[in-house]
């Protein structure tokens, strides 16, 4: 999470930057990718299955970030392929396994550090297979388009913080939003992704947006269908139902622009979404991302281990 200007404001809706911080913490160029794997098609494995293999520690969560191209490379690449593994073991119930949430927020650490160092990021990108590099150039562009609209606040800031609903949960709403309104579950999934960590920020934000899907109190009265902006059920209905008015899924762009305008914006949500259809796992791993804030005195990390 970042702050970010609420650079659009249609009359009745904004979709805020948490404003004195935007969530944003991340990863996430261009519109979803056509071809879209089915989520949760990963084998069942059983529940011993999701702990680290014995030998094997999964990094702090204060590690530091190698700053030669070589070895960051090699960080990103170990990561990702232990991230990946440890998410096929979780059986995707109850509260994630601790080697997935540090996986996860070492990778997210990862890409925050190669969305502020351009060049670094790309001679180290150019050391990975090409999958690996394609969504690492995602992830950092969608950082980068985000941090591009953040401002820092004082240290002093607080925001309310909670634990992120079930996983498995929240893809039911996401999937059967989209059955019902026929906005991708994906581009859902990211939107509270960016605003809220998948409701892990319960603040709401400077101008007054709610929920976990961060809807004005007029645009939720017009769109929200008489339920509760703080409830993550009807708040994924609300957005769905919102996007969908506003042009998707014929025009994601011009629908996610409604949302919220600012072009950054829309692209960071696009690429999130790109990412979570070449992979359903990363999904998983975009749940496991935590909640920074950026300050005048440094960046600051509010939720995870």
């Amino acid at each position: 999470m970042e702050e970010r200007h609420d650079l659009h404001r249609r009359p009745a809706r904004a979709l805020a930057a948490m404003a004195l911080a935007a969530l944003l913490g991340t990863a996430a160029c261009g519109d979803p990718a056509p071809a879209a794997s089915a989520a949760g098609r990963q084998p069942s494995p059983s529940p011993s299955a999701s702990t680290p293999q014995p030998g094997v520690t999964p990094p702090a969560p204060d590690q530091k970030i190698p700053g030669d191209p070589a070895r960051l490379a090699a960080a990103l690449k170990g990561t990702s392929t232990a991230l990946n593994a440890a998410i096929d073991a979780w059986p995707k119930t109850g509260k994630p396994p601790k080697d997935v949430e540090l996986l996860a927020l070492h990778q997210q650490r990862v890409y925050r550090y190669t969305a502020r160092h351009p060049e670094l990021a790309a001679r180290a990108f150019a050391r990975l297979p090409a999958g690996l590099a394609a969504q690492a150039k995602d992830n950092t562009a969608a950082i980068r388009e985000l941090l591009s609209l953040a401002h820092p606040v004082k240290p002093s800031a607080t925001f309310k913080v909670q634990p992120a609903p079930p996983a498995a949960e929240l893809l039911g709403h996401f999937k059967k939003a989209e059955r019902k309104f026929g906005v991708e579950w994906e581009v859902l999934a990211a939107v509270m992704f960016a605003e809220t960590k998948f409701g892990r920020v319960k603040s709401d934000s400077h101008v007054g947006a709610q929920g976990p899907m961060q809807f004005m109190p007029g645009t939720w009265k017009a769109y929200g269908m008489g339920g509760d902006v703080q409830d993550p059920r009807d708040a994924v209905m609300g957005a769905a139902n919102y996007l969908r008015a506003s042009g998707a899924p014929r025009d994601y762009r011009r629908a996610l622009y409604a949302y919220n305008h600012s072009r950054a914006y829309v692209n960071a949500i696009l690429l999130h979404a790109r990412q979570m259809k070449r992979d359903p796992r990363n999904y998983y791993a975009y749940y496991n991302w935590q909640v920074f804030v950026i300050t005048t005195a440094g960046e600051r990390r509010l939720t995870g281990p």
